[in-house]
C-alpha cells in the first residue's frame, strides 16, 4: 500500500550507556520523538498511510478524536494543513488551559468540538458535512486500525536494518500502548519478518490487559497473513491513578531519568511506559539480552499542572 512521505525517517537508535551501566544490561532507545517537530511521535507513521488513503478516496475533510491533549489529534491537524484538507477534532472533555497540543491544533487550523460523547458527535458531524457537499474521512482514535498499523510494520524494518548494520539482535522491544495500532504493527512485523523471535512488550497507559489483547487481535484480523496472537504481552500495572493522571513519584522518576540520560518522557504516555520498561529490566528481563525501548513522543503533553509539580520537585533539591 502506498503512503505519504512526511516524517524524518528512519529515526535513530541509541544505546543509553548510563542506564546500561547502572542496570548491568544493554538498553537501547529508538527516538520516534525525532520524527519531526510539529508531527513528532508515533502518530505520523500511521498518518502517512491513513491520509494517503483519504486523498486516494478523494476525501476533503479529516475527522478524528482523542483526549483534549491528544498527540494524534495534533499530528492530524498538522498533516491536514500540509495537504490542504479541512480538519475536525472531536475531543473528549472540556477546554482548560489553551496550551500544548490544544494550542497547536488550533494554530494549524483544526476545528475543535469538545464533547462527552465522541461516537454520537462524530456521527452528527459526518452527517452535517455530507449535507453541505463535503466528503469526510474518519480516522479512528490514535490512528489505530490496520491501515494505520502499517506505519509500525515499516518501523520494524528500520529496527532490522539497524541490527544488520550494527551486528546486534534485540531480544525485547517495549513501547507505550494507548490505542493499540503501534503495538499491532510491531507485533505483526515481528511475526512476519522475524518468526516471532523477539518479545514485544506493551505498557498500557489507559486500559486493561484484556482490553488491549482483544483490540490488537481485532486490528490484525484485517491482515491477509496468518498471525499467531498468543504471545501478545500487555502490562497494565503502570496506569497509576488513571489516564493522563500522575503522582509526585512519577514526575520525580521522569526528572531523574532526564538528568541521567538527557531524555525527557511525558507523564501521559512514554513516561509510564518507561517506568514499566525499567521495572522489567529490574525484575523480568535477562541481563544478557539487548533491550529496545521505542520513544513514541509526547513532549507537548506536559501540562501546566505537570510543570508546576516538576518545578516544586526541582526547587526542593
Amino acid at each position: 500500500m502506498n503512503k505519504l512521505k512526511i516524517g524524518n525517517f528512519p529515526t535513530p537508535v541509541y544505546k543509553i550507556d548510563s542506564l546500561s551501566d547502572y542496570y548491568g544490561t544493554n538498553i537501547y532507545i529508538k527516538r520516534d520523538d525525532f520524527s519531526g517537530l510539529e508531527v513528532s511521535g508515533n502518530k505520523i507513521r500511521k498518518l502517512e498511510y491513513l491520509v494517503y488513503d483519504a486523498i486516494d478516496k478523494e476525501c476533503d475533510v479529516l475527522i478524528t478524536s482523542g483526549a483534549v491533549q491528544s498527540n494524534h489529534a495534533r499530528a492530524t491537524a498538522v498533516v491536514s494543513a500540509m495537504y490542504g484538507l479541512d480538519c475536525y477534532l472531536v475531543l473528549e472533555g472540556e477546554e482548560k488551559e489553551f496550551e500544548g497540543n490544544l494550542f497547536l491544533d488550533e494554530a494549524f487550523g483544526a476545528k475543535i468540538i469538545f464533547t462527552n460523547n465522541v461516537k454520537d458527535s462524530i456521527e452528527e458531524l459526518e452527517d452535517k458535512l455530507y449535507d453541505i457537499g463535503k466528503k469526510p474521512y474518519i480516522i479512528p482514535m490514535g490512528g489505530s486500525n490496520y491501515i494505520g498499523s502499517k506505519g509500525y510494520f515499516n518501523q520494524y524494518k528500520e529496527i532490522l536494518s539497524y541490527e544488520n548494520e550494527n551486528n546486534i539482535k534485540f531480544d525485547t522491544i517495549t513501547l507505550a500502548i494507548g490505542s493499540a495500532g503501534t503495538y499491532a504493527g510491531i507485533y505483526h512485523a515481528n511475526e512476519k519478518l522475524s518468526a516471532g523471535k523477539k518479545q514485544i512488550y506493551g505498557i498500557s497507559v489507559n486500559n486493561s490487559e484484556e482490553f488491549f489483547i482483544k483490540k490488537v487481535r481485532e486490528i490484525l484480523k484485517d491482515s491477509k497473513d496468518e498471525i499467531d496472537t498468543s504471545k501478545i504481552y500487555i502490562n497494565d500495572k503502570f496506569i497509576g491513578p488513571g489516564y493522563a493522571k500522575y503522582r509526585k513519584e512519577d514526575i520525580e522518576f521522569y526528572l531523574n531519568i532526564a538528568r541521567k540520560t538527557g531524555i525527557l518522557f511525558d507523564p501521559c504516555y512514554t513516561g509510564k511506559a518507561f517506568e514499566g520498561f525499567i521495572s522489567n529490566i529490574e525484575n523480568k528481563f535477562d541481563k544478557r539480552d539487548n533491550h529496545l525501548f521505542i520513544h513514541t513522543g509526547g513532549i507537548f503533553g506536559w501540562t501546566k499542572e505537570m510543570r508546576e509539580m516538576a518545578k516544586e520537585i526541582v526547587r526542593e533539591k
